[in-house]
């Protein structure tokens, strides 16, 4: 029996095998790989064969150009997968906000913006979560399913649960003092929690290699570079190689 085996959605061989030097063969450098280990045979059968349900039809706009690749994705369970990040250089100091939307396990989009020069690491993942809950809005409104992905713990925590206590005590702290960053907490909680009973959210370890996370967080530092104040696409084709290869935050 293998100790494991390795499932690849997207790579240049899919399927499930039993040996990591062949997967990591399949997978090294193949732009959007998309790959996980598991402990047995029955659970891998059973990803594999959700992950190409998905993937059935799908058109991906990415560019095939090789690239250096992050270590994994995680596997998408839902139409549209978003993940967010924000940055900061210094904290305070110059901020901006990265999104990666995924359609059916497959990268569609990826958006940038809302630089602020004098900004926070907060406010920036608190506006990258904002975004995302209007975008998941709209997919909702025409019956897709949404799955938020955000590697800051405070930004769903004041969204998904501490706002409710602001909320019922009068946006007031149990201590004294005022809550940091109200005003985008307030609008982007009052979004969730018009949408939460159809919506998944949850947190996504940052810079593991989970791809849409890497993006998101490219994403991020690009607004900062750019200094746009807006929220836009980043053109396409997407180039992952390029993308990939831009500033980390």
């Amino acid at each position: 029996m293998a100790s494991k085996y390795y499932v690849v959605w997207a790579g240049r061989e899919t399927g499930i095998f039993t040996s990591w030097p062949q997967t990591k063969a399949l997978v090294d450098g193949f732009a959007g790989a998309r790959y996980k280990s598991f402990s047995t045979e029955a659970e891998a059968k059973a990803a594999f064969s959700k992950g190409a349900n998905l993937s059935t039809n799908s058109k991906s706009k990415v560019s095939s150009k090789k690239a250096s690749q992050p270590n994994s994705s995680a596997l998408p369970d839902s139409d549209v997968d978003i993940y967010t990040d924000g940055g900061c250089e210094p904290n305070p100091g110059k901020a901006g906000s990265g999104l990666a939307l995924y359609r059916r396990g497959v990268l569609a989009e990826l958006w940038y913006g809302l630089y602020n020069a004098n900004g926070t690491n907060n406010t920036a993942e608190l506006n990258a979560l904002h975004q995302a809950l209007l975008m998941a809005k709209t997919e909702l409104n025409i019956g897709n399913s949404v799955h938020i992905h955000s590697d800051s713990q405070y930004s769903l925590n004041c969204i998904t649960n501490w706002a409710y206590g602001w909320k019922a005590k009068g946006w007031k702290r149990k201590t004294a003092g005022d809550i940091a960053n109200l005003a985008i907490i307030q609008t982007a909680h009052a979004l969730y929690d018009d949408i939460k009973s159809q919506l998944k959210i949850s947190h996504v370890a940052a810079h593991v290699g989970i791809e849409g996370n890497e993006l998101a967080d490219r994403m991020s530092i690009y607004a900062i570079d750019q200094q746009d104040t807006g929220f836009r696409q980043y053109p396409e084709p997407i180039v992952l190689a390029d993308i990939l290869s831009l500033r980390a935050g």
